[in-house]
């Protein structure tokens, strides 16, 4: 009787972890329309806007939540703050050049990059934490670094968009797990401690009458304060739901917005996609079907029966 009273919640809770999750990787896949509509305005500024006005919403989270109390013993602990910092340094490398890639017409890159990131993930774990790859992740390992080799001959140098936004994303993951509070306290944090230099260069900005936020149009000014919902409110709605789901289902679904992406920046960007890209594109399909092929077997094993 007890275990039938636990399963539907425990049905229930996956459900909600997955219309969480599944919202915050519709409005990462959508992201690239937003950032846009946004590129005729300077990359630093948008930037420092989409920090800025993602605190209050952050705050606002964790109050709801009621976990201030994890996030003020956090402020007393200069190591949790050094290592704040360092993963806000590594998410902003990132956010930047995203939102340059895409001003650039260079989606089809940032989507090859967020392809590649698991299995980057892979490899740093196996090199920083002496995680042991199997037959399966190591071809797609291979497979991976056969469609880098491929674009890399054909234009004559690395895809760097790709490859950046594919390791910064990956150093973030690796040292966020690093900090010993909660996704939602540490986004709060990070985007607390980068709000600084992003706070003094708006008003730096306004001084001198450079700035698109009081300055300019109020489309303009929409869309700058706009930044802040569309960076932290699928970052919250994936914090969330992650807790309430298996590691395997997440690895899945992590294949959305890239794949949201791809298709935005094909078929409505008009972004080239040749010969040579589509070649690279398979390989990493390839690769990534037989590194979820793996990690669904592995949960099936160590999945404990009921």
């Amino acid at each position: 009787m007890a275990t039938e009273a636990i399963i539907p919640d425990a049905d229930s809770k996956a459900r909600r972890g997955f219309l969480l999750a599944l919202g915050a990787y519709l409005l990462w896949g959508l992201l690239p329309f937003y950032m846009k509509a946004v590129a005729h305005l300077p990359l630093a500024e948008v930037i420092a806007h989409r920090i800025v006005w993602s605190v209050p919403i952050a705050a606002a989270v964790l109050v709801w939540a009621g976990r201030t109390a994890d996030f003020k013993a956090a402020l007393r602990s200069p190591r949790t703050i050094a290592m704040a910092a360092l993963t806000a340094a590594l998410i902003s490398v990132n956010w930047g050049i995203y939102v340059w890639a895409i001003a650039v017409d260079r989606t089809v890159e940032t989507a090859l990059g967020y392809y590649i990131n698991p299995l980057v993930s892979v490899v740093v774990g196996a090199l920083l934490l002496g995680e042991r790859l199997d037959r399966l992740q190591i071809a797609a390992v291979v497979l991976a670094a056969v469609a880098v080799a491929v674009l890399t001959i054909e234009g004559g140098k690395l895809p760097w968009v790709s490859l950046a936004l594919a390791f910064s994303f990956a150093a973030y993951g690796f040292f966020r797990k690093t900090l010993p509070i909660g996704p939602s306290q540490g986004f709060l944090l990070e985007v607390l401690l980068l709000s600084v230099p992003a706070l003094g260069y708006i008003v730096y900005l306004i001084a001198t009458g450079q700035d698109h936020i009081v300055s300019s149009s109020g489309a303009d000014t929409a869309l700058l304060i706009g930044c802040g919902p569309v960076t932290s409110v699928p970052l919250l709605l994936f914090a969330f739901g992650a807790k309430l789901l298996r590691l395997s289902t997440i690895g899945i679904m992590q294949y959305i917005a890239p794949t949201m992406v791809f298709l935005i920046a094909v078929l409505i960007f008009d972004e080239p996609f040749g010969t040579t890209q589509a070649v690279a594109f398979a390989l990493i399909w390839a690769a990534l079907a037989i590194y979820s092929w793996s990690m669904l077997t592995t949960a099936r094993r160590a999945a404990p029966t009921r």
